[in-house]
C-alpha cells in the first residue's frame, strides 16, 4: 500500500504539470555525465547558441547550427532567459561560466574552463520561433528548463534496493580487481579487520569513512579514471560534508545477520539507510523522476587514456546510468503522474582532441560501450541515439610533417599547463601541434588487455587544451563559440518540439 509520503510527492507531481502545461509547451532536459565530462561547457554552449542565434550581429554571417532545422529554417525569433522555476533550486549560473570562458574583456589570456558540476543547478530558457508555412499559430514559444547535475548521483540510485550487507558485499568484490586493489588497500585492511558486533565508536566511523573515501578519491582521480564510485556524495559532499549521513563505510557484514542495535555495524547500517533516506530519495523524488529527455555526456577519451580496467569500468557506470532512468513513451497520462525520458542522447563529450577522421570511431566505441544500455531503453519504447561532439571546439586541424615524412593529422590548439606527451610538458601559454593517433577500428579493442607499452609506443593519446580565444562581433559582443555537432544535438533532443 502506498506510503501517504509517496501519495503527497505524486500529487504535488501532478500540480506541477498542471501548472507548466498552463503556462504552454515544457519540456524538461536532463543534463549530466560523470566527473570532467564537460557537463557546464555544454549548457554555457547550448545557452549561447540558443540566446543568440537570431541576434543582429550574426546577420550575413554563416550558420553556426545548421542541422538545427528550426534555424536552418529560418524559424527561429530568439531565445530569452526566464526566472528559475525552482525557488529551491540553485540557479545555473552561466553568466559566470561565459566570463570564465572568454576572460576579462580585452584579456582573454586568462580564460579558462569553468568549475565543474558539484551539485544540482537549474535554468529556464524560452524559445520563440515560427511554425513552417501553413500550421497556425504562426509563432509559438518552448518553454525549456535545462537541469544540471552530477552523474554520480545516478549511481546512487540502485542502492534503494540494496541492503547494507550487499552493497558492503558488493564493494568488496569491485575493489579486489587487480586494478582497484592497490588503491584499495589501506581502507580494505581497516574494514576487514573491524569487528562490526564491536561497540559504536565515532572515531571508527569516521576513520572508515575517511579512508573510503580516500579509496574513493583514487580510483576518479589520477591515471584510473574509474566510475562506478557509490556512494556519489562521498566525493561530492557539499553541505552534508561531516554529517553521520555521510560518516560510513562498508565492513565485512554478512547478509542476513542481526548485530547488536549499538555495535559498530547496526551504526553503519543505520547511517547508510539515512543516506539513501534523506539524500537518494529526495534527489529522485524532487528533480530526477521529472525529466523529460537525458543528454548523458561521456568522457570516454579519459577512460580510453586510462586502458582497458577503466574503459570496462566505464561501460558498467553506464548501463548502471541508463537502469536509473524512467525510459519510455510517453502519453498524456505519464505526462502528467509518472513523467518519463522518451529521448536518451548519450555523447562523447571532447571531440575536438581528435581529428575529425577518428570521430566515426569514438562514436562506434560509445555505443559500443552502451549497447546494453541502449539495448534496455528501446525495449520500453524511449529513442536513444550516440553522437561524438565538442559544445565549444578548442582546436583545429592541419596536417604536420617534416620534410619527406608523411604528413600526419594533427589538431592545434593551446594544452593546458602541465599536460604532456612523452618527455615534452606543456605550460599552458603557447599553442601546439598534436598528433592524437589513431583509435581502433574494432570497438572491441579498447576492452583487451596488452601488454605494457612506453608511452611513445602508445596508439592514441589525448591531451587537455584550454578554451578557444574568443571571437567578438563589429560592436564588441560575444559570438557564440565554435562547435562540433551541437546543432546534431539540439536537433535531436528539441527539433520534433519546434514544428
Amino acid at each position: 500500500m502506498p506510503l501517504v509520503s509517496d501519495l503527497l510527492f505524486e500529487a504535488r507531481t501532478v500540480a506541477r504539470r498542471l501548472i507548466e502545461l498552463a503556462e504552454g509547451p515544457h519540456i524538461r532536459l536532463g543534463v549530466t555525465g560523470l566527473s570532467r565530462s564537460g557537463k557546464t561547457v555544454f549548457i554555457t554552449a547550448l545557452i549561447e547558441h540558443l540566446t543568440k542565434a537570431a541576434s543582429p550581429a550574426l546577420r550575413g554571417r554563416r550558420n553556426t547550427l545548421p542541422v538545427f532545422r528550426v534555424h536552418a529554417e529560418g524559424r527561429l525569433i530568439g531565445g530569452t532567459l526566464e526566472p528559475q522555476p525552482d525557488d529551491a533550486v540553485p540557479r545555473f549560473t552561466y553568466e559566470d561560466h561565459i566570463a570564465a570562458l572568454s576572460g576579462p574583456k580585452g584579456s582573454p589570456g586568462h580564460r579558462h574552463w569553468p568549475e565543474s558540476t558539484r551539485r544540482i543547478s537549474e535554468l529556464r530558457l524560452r524559445l520563440y520561433f515560427s511554425q513552417p508555412p501553413g500550421f497556425q499559430p504562426a509563432r509559438q514559444s518552448l518553454s525549456i528548463d535545462i537541469v544540471d547535475y552530477p552523474g554520480e548521483w545516478l549511481l546512487d540510485l540502485p542502492l534503494l534496493t540494496k541492503s547494507y550487507a550487499q552493497w558492503s558485499r558488493e564493494t568488496f568484490v569491485a575493489s579486489a580487481n587487480a586494478a582497484r586493489a592497490p588503491l584499495a588497500a589501506e581502507w580494505r585492511a581497516f574494514a576487514t579487520s573491524a569487528d562490526p558486533r564491536a561497540a559504536a565508536s565515532e572515531e571508527d566511523a569516521r576513520r572508515g569513512a575517511e579512508l573510503f573515501t580516500c579509496y574513493l578519491r583514487a580510483c576518479r582521480d589520477g591515471d584510473y579514471h574509474f566510475s562506478t564510485l557509490p556512494p556519489g556524495r562521498f566525493l561530492m559532499p557539499g553541505d552534508l560534508e561531516g554529517s553521520p549521513a555521510l560518516t560510513f563505510a562498508p565492513l565485512a557484514a554478512e547478509e542476513g545477520e542481526i548485530y547488536p542495535p549499538e555495535s559498530l555495524a547496526a551504526m553503519m547500517e543505520r547511517r547508510y539507510e539515512a543516506y539513501k533516506t534523506y539524500v537518494v530519495k529526495p534527489f529522485f523524488r524532487n528533480h530526477f523522476s521529472r525529466l523529460d529527455r537525458q543528454i548523458v555526456l561521456v568522457d570516454a577519451l579519459a577512460a580510453l587514456n586510462a586502458g582497458p580496467a577503466a574503459v570496462r569500468d566505464l561501460e558498467t557506470a553506464m548501463t548502471d546510468v541508463l537502469a536509473a532512468f524512467r525510459a519510455g513513451r510517453g502519453n498524456i497520462l505519464t505526462t502528467l503522474f509518472r513523467p518519463k525520458i522518451d529521448k536518451i542522447l548519450f555523447a562523447a563529450a571532447k571531440a575536438d582532441h581528435l581529428h575529425h577522421t577518428s570521430h566515426d570511431r569514438l562514436e562506434a566505441i560509445l555505443r559500443h560501450l552502451t549497447k546494453r544500455a541502449i539495448a534496455r531503453a528501446e525495449k520500453v519504447g524511449a529513442e536513444v541515439d550516440v553522437i561524438a561532439l565538442a559544445a565549444i571546439r578548442a582546436t583545429r586541424e592541419a596536417k604536420v610533417g617534416g620534410p619527406g615524412e608523411p604528413a600526419l593529422e594533427a589538431v592545434v590548439g593551446t594544452p593546458l599547463k602541465g599536460e604532456r606527451i612523452g618527455d615534452e610538458v606543456f605550460d599552458g601559454t603557447a599553442e601546439a601541434a598534436i598528433y592524437p593517433g589513431e583509435l581502433p577500428a574494432d570497438p572491441e579493442a579498447v576492452f583487451r588487455e596488452a601488454p605494457p607499452k612506453k608511452p611513445e609506443d602508445v596508439d592514441y593519446r589525448f591531451v587537455r587544451f584550454r578554451p578557444p580565444v574568443p571571437a567578438r562581433a563589429a560592436g564588441g559582443s560575444l559570438l557564440p563559440p565554435p562547435h562540433i555537432r551541437l546543432d546534431r544535438a539540439l536537433q535531436y533532443l528539441l527539433g520534433d518540439r519546434l514544428g
